[in-house]
């Protein structure tokens, strides 16, 4: 993700800079989303329209792999991690918290294990930032 810094400085994207920690080679970019596709932050790799056509498909994407869990055991499968392969490169979906996914784009070149765990790390953190974002407006809330 080595691309101009422009996510960060974005006030709709405050979440960019936790997602910009996916620093592995071969990351063109990170998005992070909600399950119905809506863009909630993205690294720099990408400008913020593309980010939100990119969570729109994503969501699609994670959509198919769910109706195709039964195919690997049986009605209450539940979907792990989506891992779609294209010629230039490689697109991963896997949770991240309550509502939430997270999006990478890869190049052809990449340690397919090293990007898995690193958004799975990932994915753990932004899930408990999120947690505690929703707590805190909740508190607000009740004042």
């Amino acid at each position: 993700m080595s691309t101009p810094n422009t996510a960060v400085t974005d006030s709709s994207n405050k979440l960019g800079w936790l997602i910009e920690d996916l620093n592995v080679p071969g990351v063109r970019f990170a998005v992070l989303l909600s399950d119905d596709g809506l863009r909630i932050a993205h690294s720099s790799g990408i400008t913020r329209d593309d980010a939100e056509r990119f969570s729109a498909a994503a969501s699609g994407l994670r959509s198919l792999g769910k109706a195709l869990g039964e195919f690997c055991g049986g009605l209450e499968t539940g979907l792990r991690q989506n891992m779609t392969e294209y010629d230039d490169g490689m697109i991963f979906i896997t949770a991240a918290g309550e509502g939430a996914l997270l999006g990478v784009s890869t190049t052809a070149e990449i340690d397919v294990s090293l990007i898995a765990h690193r958004m799975n790390e990932l994915a753990a953190r932004v899930g408990h930032e999120l947690g505690s974002m929703s707590h805190k407006r909740a508190d607000s809330d009740r004042r």
